[in-house]
């Protein structure tokens, strides 16, 4: 792997990670349950510090660290928009959108786990950072499902 695959790999994460802590952020402001706003705020800083996390390596590999989300997470957020202007923004709602979210990044996960052979503390760093983002998707889909029995 030449260091700009892995520069490309790592700003993808990056770029992964933003698009959660601005899609938490968003579906915070939307959800009308404390402790759902709580939890999303906190998945969001969780976010956010893994994106700090790995911009170091970027530079280390003479990259240059990607700064916000993707192209298709902004999307996302724009849809999460419609949606709500369309039904309104439940709670439910936002559930069912972080799960999207969280299904999203674990899919750029296991695709940069998949890449030929990222260097040990990186790869070590990925591997943690894909098992809190499979804990994340688990616990808002069981949140979900919870939600959907209790309506």
């Amino acid at each position: 792997m030449t260091n700009d695959d892995i520069v490309d790999t790592l700003n993808d994460l990056i770029e992964t990670c933003k698009d959660g802590e601005f899609g938490f952020t968003a579906c915070a402001k939307h959800t009308t349950s404390t402790e759902l706003r709580t939890l999303f705020l906190q998945r969001a800083n969780e976010c956010r510090v893994a994106a700090s996390e790995l911009q170091p390596y970027v530079v280390q590999y003479g990259g240059k660290p990607d700064e916000g989300g993707s192209a298709s997470g902004a999307l996302h957020r724009g849809w999460v928009a419609v949606r709500g202007s369309l039904v309104g923004f439940s709670d439910q709602a936002m559930l069912d959108e972080c799960e999207r979210g969280e299904d999203a990044a674990l899919a750029r996960y296991r695709k940069a786990l998949k890449q030929d052979t990222l260097p040990e503390p990186i790869l070590a760093l990925v591997q943690r950072q894909q098992l809190g983002v499979q804990q994340n998707h688990d616990q808002i889909k069981a949140l979900r499902d919870r939600m959907k029995t209790s309506v």
